[in-house]
């Protein structure tokens, strides 16, 4: 189910009703609700796959209890968990790429091989809700959480829907709690939530949706587009893909907030970052982190030496870009942003922009425009691979910049009149809340009746300028 659907909004208040109002005299008939609700929103999409989502969850469910049982074969149970779970996102995920790759190198070399592929349809969100199950897994082989002993619970956290199909990829210590003590209604946390969920939905459906068939345009058809027209795609597509991604995830947190339930952070204005470290700590918080705590540190992470430090980076970064696909581009996506942050690892300049920016005045100075501008062309340079099929193509785009004549007059038929109007828009709200989060811009109007002609004014802007098709987020196809 697509929160920008119509299902979806008779969905939503139809389960609001129900948890609040018929069962919230007992916690264990929420989260039988939230369950059921996670079980409807994921099979509407495909129902056959509710059973690859289940056997997920009772495989991480009984090994975590393993673990806790067996103090001396708690390796081997953790070790037979991550077989299991990353046996099965291999089985559908990677498995015709590794194929396909082995069958390529082994024609170059003048050797016949005709593997079987798997043609699989991928499951919606598998490397979310795989990645909630290892954590779990993970946190209780540390000592960090232990395991609980009620599944619904446990299939909860694992398949909240708001969460389940595109994050963020929550902890065990940061959602079970919540799940597992009563919750009560907060009408200031409802507020918040539904904020949040106006905000996402304009930018899903006015930024993202409404770029998408520019970018599309441009990315299919390179060879006929002009040098500008190029730079206005991969500029688009960034614009595209933060809209379509933290919007999601904006409406997710507002989601779980009318359940009484705080997710995750997910994003904090990447594109205001001074260099791709800071970059890093904005974009996909939950990923990123996912990845620090429980693949670069535990393979020794820059605590011995700088070229092991290097080593750990490349390999973080490289896995990043293969957790998104089974693809060449992924994989180069991932590289180009490990060359972009080895200068800030050998210099140790990888934690100098931790803080906020630009605190005490309304501008930057120059020089952290510089800083801005500098990182958000990397970051766009590198969205070229992520975003074509293939490496030739993303080398084609590329060498489109060069190549290609300067300006062909049809630019400004692929830029609507409004389309630069709301993404300045869209920056100026972000920028004005650029050093706490989103919701709290619109506490920062005073007057209350300004405030809900704010409100009033963001939905006139969503009828008038949004794309109301079932579009997809980006994220589903990872």
């Amino acid at each position: 189910m697509l929160f920008n659907s119509i299902e979806f909004l008779f969905f939503l208040p139809l389960v609001f009703i129900l948890y609040w109002f018929i069962c919230n005299k007992k916690l264990l008939l929420q989260n039988s609700l939230l369950l059921i609700s996670g079980y409807v929103f994921y099979g509407w999409w495909d129902w056959r796959f509710l059973f690859l989502l289940f056997i997920s969850t009772v495989i991480d469910f009984f090994f975590g209890a393993l673990i806790e049982k067996s103090a001396k074969r708690k390796k081997l149970f953790l070790w037979l968990s991550i077989i299991n779970n990353l046996g099965i996102l291999g089985c559908f995920k990677y498995y015709d790429f590794f194929a396909d790759s082995a069958h390529n190198i082994l024609e170059s070399f003048g050797l016949h091989f005709s593997p079987v592929l798997l043609n699989i349809v991928l499951p919606v969100g598998i490397s979310f809700y795989t990645f909630h199950g290892m954590s779990y897994v993970f946190d209780i082989y540390r000592g960090k959480v232990k395991p609980t002993d009620n599944f619904i619970n446990y299939a909860v956290f694992v398949c909240f829907f708001p969460l389940l199909v595109a994050g963020p990829i929550e902890r065990a210590n940061h959602l079970l709690p919540q799940i597992v003590k009563k919750r009560i209604f907060e009408y200031g946390q409802a507020v918040l939530g539904l904020r949040l969920i106006l905000w996402g939905l304009f930018k899903k459906i006015v930024i993202a949706d409404s770029l998408a068939p520019v970018v599309n345009e441009i990315f299919e058809n390179t060879s006929s587009q002009s040098s500008t027209s190029l730079v206005l795609g991969a500029t688009f597509f960034a614009f595209q893909i933060y809209g379509d991604f933290s919007g999601y995830t904006d409406i997710a947190r507002g989601t779980a907030r009318l359940f009484g339930i705080e997710l995750l952070v997910n994003f904090r204005f990447p594109y205001f970052s001074r260099d791709i470290a800071e970059f890093w700590r904005r974009w996909h918080i939950s990923l990123s982190s996912w990845f620090r705590d429980y693949l670069y540190i535990p393979i020794g992470g820059s605590k011995k030496g700088l070229l092991i430090s290097i080593r750990n980076t490349f390999l973080i970064f490289i896995v990043s870009g293969f957790w998104h696909g089974a693809n060449w581009t992924f994989l180069s996506w991932g590289f180009l942003h490990a060359l972009f942050f080895l200068p800030l690892l050998i210099f140790r300049k990888n934690r100098i922009y931790t803080g906020p920016i630009a605190t005490g005045t309304f501008l930057a100075n120059v020089k952290e425009i510089a800083q801005i501008l500098t990182t958000f062309l990397l970051v766009c340079f590198a969205w070229i691979f992520f975003r074509t099929a293939s490496i030739t193509e993303a080398f084609q785009y590329i060498g489109g910049f060069a190549s290609h004549h300067l300006w062909s007059g049809n630019e400004l038929h692929q830029i609507t009149a409004y389309m630069p109007l709301l993404i300045l828009f869209l920056f100026y709200i972000e920028w004005r809340s650029r050093n706490s989060q989103i919701e709290t811009f619109f506490d920062s109007i005073k007057s209350r009746i300004v405030r809900y002609g704010f409100y009033i004014f963001i939905v006139f802007i969503i009828l008038m300028y949004g794309t109301f098709e079932k579009t997809a987020f980006i994220y589903f196809q990872f």
